[in-house]
């Protein structure tokens, strides 16, 4: 996190990257369970038991897990194929971990990529995904409309030799904002959303339909926007022949016209940050 940071909205942060950590630390646990014939059924159950041993009881969304090509959302062509299916695991496959959890009331929403064993095709997406991070902190900074980016992003993953896989989730976004949840003893989920942060978003669109802004980072017009400040869990997703990687974390805009305030990642002491360090 940028250490120009002024204590108040550090205070304020502190929730949000105990949780997004907390997501982070259950990915790398389940990843280190994942054996040849798990399905995809059984890792979601694995990451939803842990994050509950640890407290939690309410999500963004539940979690969910993609082996093989549905890494790269091969075929992918309505939302139900989101959801874990019995695909199971073997030597070499790729998989994706992502979970939204709520956690006294902090939302994260992280993706996770490995592999079961060396998968050079990954190994590769996921070092080239560092600049798309760069280049994302950049825009944004710059105040450049979240449409802009969008399609830079695009831009640079044609460069690589990749495809935009993002683009198959709703809406094509690459981003969605994440806010506080109000705590509820009791918390359904609807399609695997949690009903109290539907609702949060639900406001934030309606709020923002009003004042020309969407909660939503996508390539469409009602994007067409500069960045606004909050809080938004970005995920861009590169697929190549049927192998995908992403990582997903929370970026932080503020109103602040120091560049370095104005949007930082809320925390580098992450799993793919770390890994592209150790590579250098």
């Amino acid at each position: 996190m940028a250490t120009a940071v002024n204590g108040e909205l550090s205070a304020r942060l502190r929730g949000f990257r105990q949780v997004q950590r907390l997501a982070y630390d259950c990915a790398e646990a389940v990843a280190a369970r994942l054996e040849p014939g798990v399905s995809e059924r059984q890792a979601a159950r694995m990451q939803r038991e842990w994050l509950r041993e640890r407290g939690v009881r309410d999500w963004f969304h539940l979690p969910f897990a993609w082996f093989g090509d549905r890494t790269a959302f091969t075929g992918f062509r309505v939302p139900l194929q989101f959801f874990p299916t019995d695909r199971r695991l073997e030597p070499g496959m790729p998989f994706i971990l992502d979970m939204a959890p709520v956690y006294e009331g902090h939302t994260a929403d992280i993706g996770y990529s490995g592999s079961l064993g060396v998968n050079p095709v990954q190994d590769r997406l996921m070092a080239d995904l560092e600049p798309h991070r760069e280049l994302i902190l950049c825009e944004v900074r710059e105040r450049r409309s979240l449409r802009e980016i969008y399609e830079d992003v695009d831009r640079l993953m044609v460069r690589q030799g990749y495809a935009n896989r993002h683009r198959a989730y709703p809406f094509g976004v690459i981003a969605h904002k994440v806010d506080r949840v109000r705590q509820r003893r009791w918390s359904p989920h609807v399609f695997g959303f949690g009903v109290q942060s539907l609702k949060g978003l639900a406001a934030d669109a309606l709020h923002g339909h009003r004042e020309g802004w969407s909660p939503l980072w996508s390539p469409y017009r009602f994007s067409d926007h500069p960045p606004q400040p909050g809080l938004w869990a970005v995920e861009p997703h590169l697929g190549f022949r049927g192998t995908g990687a992403k990582f997903e974390e929370i970026l932080v805009v503020t109103d602040s016209r120091d560049p370095e305030q104005s949007a930082f990642w809320l925390d580098d002491d992450l799993p793919h940050v770390r890994r592209w360090a150790e590579e250098k």
